[in-house]
């Protein structure tokens, strides 16, 4: 017999988004060193650095073609920062960064991030609980409510959509930094300087 009943479309989006982080990306950061976290396997790479403040920040540039190639620390902080916490203080903490700021607006982002992989480890699953705890809420009408102005030039795109967006965003980044620590483990890196060679026969 045919199963007629309606899927519950939050709780399969939001549920994704767990699964893969309970069952994949979380259990790949445990023993996650300093030297894994900066680790720059090219040259010209984009990481997490401090500023002239001594503020660390995440490195960005004008766009590349290729792009550069990003540090386990960068890929933790896009998924912390741009998936996590930017989008939970436009929607979720009322007035935290100004009632005018729209998700891109640069005064989400904290003015300091970690200084090592044992905070950046913490301060990504922080990030992911209040989103999740945020979006874990929602019934189908905030699920289906369009963004509005604090979605800028996705105003008209629903809140599915964007968690949706989160969810991808945080899987491809995610199945990076596992790649990154396997290249790390097996190419006998042991520093942030330790650069790949590409073996000659």
């Amino acid at each position: 017999m045919a199963n007629t009943s309606t899927p519950d479309w939050g709780d399969l989006l939001v549920g994704q988004l767990a699964f893969y982080w309970d069952a994949h990306l979380r259990p790949r950061l445990d023993g996650l060193t300093d030297e894994e976290y900066f680790w720059e396997p090219a040259e010209d790479c984009w990481s997490v650095r401090p500023d002239e403040d001594g503020n660390y920040r995440v490195e960005h540039g004008p766009d590349a073609d290729p792009p550069p190639v990003t540090t386990i620390a960068w890929r933790m902080m896009h998924i912390a920062v741009g998936c996590f916490v930017i989008r939970s203080s436009t929607f979720f903490r009322e007035g935290s960064a100004g009632d005018d700021a729209d998700m891109f607006d640069p005064r989400h982002v904290p003015a300091d991030l970690p200084h090592t992989a044992r905070e950046g480890v913490a301060f990504l699953e922080d990030s992911y609980r209040e989103w999740h705890g945020h979006v874990s809420s929602l019934d189908p009408a905030g699920l289906s409510a369009p963004l509005g102005p604090k979605g800028a030039y996705f105003s008209a795109d629903p809140m599915a959509a964007l968690i949706a967006h989160v969810n991808r965003e945080t899987m491809h980044h995610g199945g990076e930094i596992g790649v990154l620590r396997d290249l790390f483990r097996t190419s006998g890196a042991k520093g942030r300087d330790d650069r790949l060679t590409v073996a000659r026969s």
